[in-house]
């Protein structure tokens, strides 16, 4: 009996414990929410930005709303291993699935609309680990920083100051660079023409553990064709998903994954900065694309394409956007999926949610 008062006591401060552990981490998830700091930039701050006037396309991904799904491999021919210990660079072929995408938060979208072509993949080891990957066909991003990013969302969006663009641009003289090629660089009539580049500097770590940032592109088989920007938008607003059907079903798609490898003091944390062409760059495999999915309720309709999802030999470097995007991603797949009632079971013109 004497030892009640003792366990009384002992529960108690084991109660008080949880208490405090409790509040610390609602404390904690409040603050990574903004909820005690409302200057703080968040993802869900970032994903609402994205949502046009009449807002945002119920059921599909506030960003890259537009596109089209493809399943097919990864052939590794081996090139890569004396970089990443990656098991989908051993020799190999390994599951893809992939989509095609528009850089558009408007699923209905016209192709010939929307500048930014996107490619998004995931490709499966043996063992069952995951690489993700989201690339588009520019050659630099847009700014440097995260914050930048939503600065030019809030911009881009401001229908009252004329100036908010180049009040933007003057202040972020990075943002030239995206804008030349944008406006300079010839546009193709089809996915499988486009060089799609991941932008963000990644580390690669080989057996032996050294450690090597790298960027990477996948070079298209067929050879690119310039089109007017006149004749594209005479085309059907969904030529596009209708071009690479048509291609697939008449045979495999392909490009060569380049990787390109940094050399000391080259920008690994800044993606509106190329490196040098004349740095080392390695074939390390083919993507081989075999077909063409549906779209509604396909094997991309619950695919997140996280790009910090990463196998052994590959981590992120001190670019601050794969963490970004992988947080932003996630409360984009939180909404869509919750809207899955919205979403329209029947889609034309290759939208994807």
């Amino acid at each position: 009996m004497a030892d009640r008062p003792t366990s009384k006591a002992s529960t108690v401060r084991s109660l008080v414990l949880i208490a405090v552990v409790m509040v610390a981490l609602v404390a904690a998830f409040a603050f990574t929410a903004g909820w005690l700091s409302p200057g703080r930039l968040t993802p869900a701050k970032i994903v609402n930005a994205f949502a046009p006037p009449g807002g945002a396309a119920l059921g599909f991904r506030r960003n890259h709303a537009k596109g089209i799904c493809f399943t097919g491999s990864f052939e590794s021919n081996g090139a890569a291993v004396g970089l990443s210990k990656a098991p989908m660079f051993a020799p190999g072929s390994y599951p893809v699935t992939g989509r095609f995408n528009l850089g558009t938060q408007d699923p209905k979208a016209p192709d010939a609309t929307v500048r930014v072509r996107g490619l998004s993949l995931r490709i499966v080891a043996s063992d069952g680990t995951e690489w993700r990957s989201a690339m588009i066909n520019a050659p630099v991003f847009a700014v440097a920083t995260p914050q930048a990013f939503y600065g030019l969302l809030q911009a881009s969006a401001d229908k009252s100051d004329p100036d908010a663009m180049r009040n933007f641009a003057t202040a972020h003289p990075e943002f030239g660079a995206f804008v030349a090629w944008a406006g300079s660089a010839p546009w193709t009539g089809s996915y499988a023409q486009e060089q799609y580049n991941g932008l963000n500097s990644f580390i690669f770590t080989n057996a032996a553990g050294q450690d090597q940032a790298v960027r990477w592109s996948f070079v298209p088989a067929a050879q690119p064709e310039t089109v007017p920007a006149d004749q594209l938008k005479a085309r059907d607003a969904d030529f596009l998903a209708a071009d690479i059907t048509k291609r697939v079903h008449g045979g495999q798609q392909r490009w060569t994954m380049v990787v390109t490898v940094a050399n000391p003091g080259d920008p690994t944390a800044d993606p509106t900065k190329a490196w040098p062409e004349d740095r080392r760059k390695v074939e390390a495999g083919t993507l081989v694309l075999n077909a063409i999915e549906p779209e509604p309720d396909g094997p991309c309709r619950d695919l997140n394409f996280d790009p910090t999802v990463l196998p052994p030999g590959m981590h992120v470097s001190d670019d601050p956007f794969p963490a970004a995007r992988s947080a932003a991603y996630a409360v984009s797949f939180d909404r869509r999926t919750a809207e899955d009632k919205d979403y329209p079971r029947h889609l034309a013109g290759g939208a994807t949610p």
